[in-house]
């Protein structure tokens, strides 16, 4: 039985090694019966030989190079302290002046500019509270409602137009005021409050001519204040409004006197609409052509203007 489990096993061993050798046959790659390993120093190629020259001692490495040290700069002397400036000397102990004039007495620049900057951000108060355009543009408002033209002219028509209008009533006083303030002050021959006051009576002159005494008394008497002497009595804040209490009296009347015509016109064309059964037919659209027909005939524009400048020609308005 051994003898038997010996030869099973020899010729498993031969069987293993012949199908070895066969596998080995058909790569084309030799057997090794033995199991010693290669060399492991033949397999690997020689290092290459190092010239002698090119081997540098660690001691003999040359740095690279380092830039000169640049001297420090020597300290630097201190200058000589300047006086300073000494103070201006007030007129008076204690006492602080103000001047608005330019060293020679001629306004400054700065002041002129501030002066032109303050007359226009006020100028549409003064142009409404001083001239005769609140009264010009309400008349030419009032004729154009008259007529039943509700933006025709527009607005900016009729303010052009009072604009115009007010700068030709105006221009004496105008006139005055540059001849008898404005001029002086820029060649310096007054001051800036001498020139306020010496421009202010053409124009309180103005005013008070086209103020009814009604109205002066009202204003006055609403401010508690007692009754001025004369004329140029009047202080400036109770002129002004009576002046447009005036103004405003004298365009409405002159509104009333515009409407009358127009009206009489709208009565006429209502009545006949009526008479012959034409409810529905408005009256407006039938008297307007008629309406503008009159006006046209009779030079409208021009009695309106007329009126208007004639109404600055006297002593009121």
């Amino acid at each position: 039985m051994v003898r038997a489990l010996r030869l099973l096993a020899a010729l498993c061993l031969a069987g293993g090694l012949v199908l070895l050798a066969s596998s080995g046959a058909v790569a084309g790659t030799p057997v090794r019966t033995s199991t010693a390993p290669a060399p492991v120093a033949a397999a690997l190629p020689a290092p290459a030989a190092v010239p002698a020259a090119a081997v540098v001692p660690a001691s003999f490495v040359v740095p690279a190079a380092v830039p000169a040290a640049v001297p420090a700069a020597g300290p630097t002397s201190p200058a000589a302290p300047s006086q300073p400036t000494p103070a201006a000397t007030p007129a008076a102990p204690g006492s602080v002046r103000v001047s608005v004039n330019g060293v020679d007495g001629t306004p400054s620049s700065s002041i002129t500019v501030l002066l032109g900057i303050t007359v226009l951000s006020v100028a549409p108060s003064l142009l409404i509270m001083t001239t005769s355009f609140t009264k010009i543009f309400v008349v030419l408002a009032m004729t154009r409602n008259a007529l039943g033209l509700q933006g025709v002219p527009p607005n900016q028509a009729i303010a052009g137009l009072a604009l115009f209008l007010s700068l030709f009533v105006m221009a004496p006083v105008v006139s005055d005021i540059n001849t008898q303030a404005v001029q002086p002050y820029l060649n310096g021959q007054t001051s800036f409050s001498q020139a306020i006051g010496a421009g202010e009576k053409p124009l309180a002159t103005f005013m008070v001519a086209h103020t009814r005494e009604q109205d002066l008394a009202l204003v006055t008497r609403a401010a508690q204040r007692p009754n001025p002497q004369s004329a140029a009595d009047v202080p400036f804040t109770t002129l002004a409004p009576a002046f447009m209490l005036s103004e405003l009296r004298a365009a409405f009347i002159m509104g009333f006197v515009i409407f009358v015509p127009f009206l009489v016109i709208d009565i006429v064309v209502s009545s006949s609409l009526m008479a012959m059964g034409m409810v529905m037919l408005p009256p407006v659209m039938v008297s307007l052509p008629f309406k503008l027909l009159l006006f046209v005939l009779v030079d409208g524009w021009g009695l309106v203007i007329k009126a208007l400048l004639g109404s600055y020609a006297g002593a009121g308005g």
